[in-house]
């Protein structure tokens, strides 16, 4: 692992995307635990891309235009219905109390893990980020591969973890205010759906 893996990494994190924006929005609705439960959601959304990138599962799917185009069209639907519930439903941000009970913390950390995992892209990401920093001819290179998986998950929920943090610092601000919460719930909505249609557009 270089200097160069880690800054990398971290610039590819911070980058808004899905994840980013569900947590962001649970930081708000629910909180800081509800935040980082939807952090931890969308690290372990990433776990099935890595393991694909190392079996080599990721070309599979590059190479195969009928499962990419299945999963995207899944993932594309999925991302769609969360901003039409967000548009439709006028307190849909305002999850109640912080200490959210068992179920719902499990709805949320499952809704985290989907919003990573339907993404095709980031299978084909991890297939040609990884390599790069492993030696052509190591012989241990999945198991390099899966370190360094294992070390950009960590750096997912920490990056992750921070914006839970600052969203839930704006909690109270944002649902005590109507006209603020309405206009936070369309932009999230709007976010997801930009980033719908974006994968229902992007070439493999």
């Amino acid at each position: 692992m270089t200097l160069e893996f880690l800054i990398t990494s971290l610039v590819v994190i911070l980058l808004p995307g899905t994840g980013v924006i569900y947590t962001l929005a649970l930081g708000i609705g629910g909180g800081l635990r509800a935040g980082l439960l939807a952090a931890f959601g969308c690290t372990l959304g990433i776990v099935p891309h890595i393991l694909a990138s190392v079996a080599g599962l990721a070309a599979v799917l590059h190479a195969s235009a009928l499962a990419f185009e299945a999963l995207r069209t899944i993932g594309v639907a999925y991302l769609l219905c969360i901003a039409w519930s967000l548009l439709k439903e006028s307190n849909a941000l305002d999850l109640g109390p912080e200490q959210a009970p068992a179920e719902r913390a499990l709805r949320i950390v499952r809704k985290g893990i989907l919003t990573n995992i339907l993404n095709p892209k980031l299978s084909l990401f991890f297939l040609a980020f990884l390599p790069q920093f492993v030696p052509a001819n190591a012989p241990d290179a999945s198991a390099r591969m899966l370190i360094l998986g294992g070390v950009f998950m960590a750096l997912t929920f920490l990056v992750f973890a921070i914006y839970a943090a600052l969203a839930a610092g704006l909690r109270r601000q944002v649902l005590n205010r109507p006209g603020i919460m309405a206009w936070t719930q369309r932009s999230f909505a709007a976010a997801l759906g930009v980033m719908g249609l974006r994968l229902a557009l992007a070439d493999r």
